[in-house]
């Protein structure tokens, strides 16, 4: 499994280019909202702004941890660290439990983002954003990509996490969050079907809106469960898809659209 950690770069970097171009591609072929945001040089400027943040944050984080979540599980399987472990878990359910408990935990760090003052002012950058597209899904500061990885690690440890199930999360957390912060028309049927299972664009597009009752639901990434289950879920946007207020009322113009505007906000005032 220690080879998993080695490899673990370019199988992410595989998959992560394989959905975000099916995603683009989807967002130009069958667009959910057309707006200035989402279009022209203004959507340019967004993406330009938003691929580089994830490429810094990227390069900061295999600086800092190389071997990211996976590495933190291989250590914990080359010292039989953890509580599955210790407990004896079989293999294929001690996988499948650490996917929904890594889940959860991902979708607490998100409440915590929202609920204390110091991690609102890393993560507001990210809802700063006032378009909505498979952009919107990668852009997170640095400093809240490295909390969520310290974040990560110390669960997976603490569990004892099979080094296949934390990879496969990794995969798929990267992808959903695409996937749900994408601008793609999907039927009400479909869209109804599967957020029965997995948050979708429609669902957690309610979490970017401006108003604050809606910017506190909604908090999921994977699992639609855990905010149905402790009161946070929200069907849809008062005012509708096609007239959501997208971003943060502070934060208008131009300014979240730039590379180092993002960078400094967590260090100005709200």
């Amino acid at each position: 499994m220690a080879g998993l950690a080695v490899s673990e770069p370019v199988i992410r970097i595989a998959a992560f280019l394989l959905i975000f171009g099916s995603l683009a591609a989807f967002e130009l072929w069958s667009p959910r909202l057309e707006r200035l945001e989402m279009t022209g040089a203004l959507k340019t400027r967004r993406w330009l702004t938003n691929l580089s943040m994830v490429l810094i944050s990227s390069a900061i984080l295999r600086i800092v941890f190389p071997a990211a979540a996976v590495g933190a599980a291989v250590w914990a399987e080359v010292n039989q660290w953890g509580l599955l472990r210790w407990l004896g878990v079989d293999g294929l359910v001690a996988g499948v439990l650490s996917f929904v408990v890594l889940d959860f935990a991902v979708w607490l760090e998100h409440v915590a983002s929202h609920k204390i003052p110091l991690l609102w002012r890393i993560h507001r950058m990210h809802h700063a954003d006032t378009g909505f597209d498979v952009t919107t899904g990668l852009r997170f500061h640095p400093l809240e990509i490295l909390l969520s990885m310290l974040w990560k690690a110390a669960i997976v440890v603490a569990l004892g996490a099979p080094v296949l199930s934390v990879l496969v999360f990794e995969i798929v957390l990267n992808a959903t969050s695409m996937f749900n912060h994408s601008n793609i028309r999907l039927s009400a049927t479909t869209d109804r079907t599967l957020r029965r299972v997995l948050v979708t664009p429609d669902m957690h597009r309610v979490h970017h809106s401006s108003e604050r009752d809606e910017t506190d639901s909604n908090y999921g990434f994977n699992f639609p469960f855990w905010d149905r289950l402790f009161g946070t879920y929200v069907p849809q946007p008062k005012r509708g898809h096609e007239a959501i207020d997208i971003g943060l009322t502070a934060y208008r113009g131009a300014g979240p659209a730039r590379l180092f505007w993002g960078l400094m906000l967590p260090f100005r005032k709200s």
